[in-house]
């Protein structure tokens, strides 16, 4: 079942399922490297300020937390 990015653990993998967000900010962040199978890993997580992720084993990004909330995972493994 899908979750938001920002509900996964520091160090739990997920798999990008959906993007809910529009056109300008899809685009944006499709150019970060998030896009539909794209395995992220949380790297930190504050609470309310902006979370760290690794994406595709490679990349490092900080993303705001209202962003990450609309980018829907599956928790693949990790912890």
């Amino acid at each position: 079942m899908p979750i938001p990015l920002t509900m996964l653990s520091e160090n739990e993998f997920g798999r990008v399922v959906n993007l809910v967000i529009g056109r300008g900010f899809r685009h944006r962040i499709s150019s970060m490297g998030f896009a539909s199978g794209t395995v992220v890993r949380m790297i930190k997580k504050t609470g309310i300020g902006p979370i760290i992720v690794e994406i595709g084993g490679s990349s490092r990004i900080a993303i705001g937390w209202g962003e990450a909330s609309k980018i829907m995972v599956e928790i693949i493994g990790g912890k």
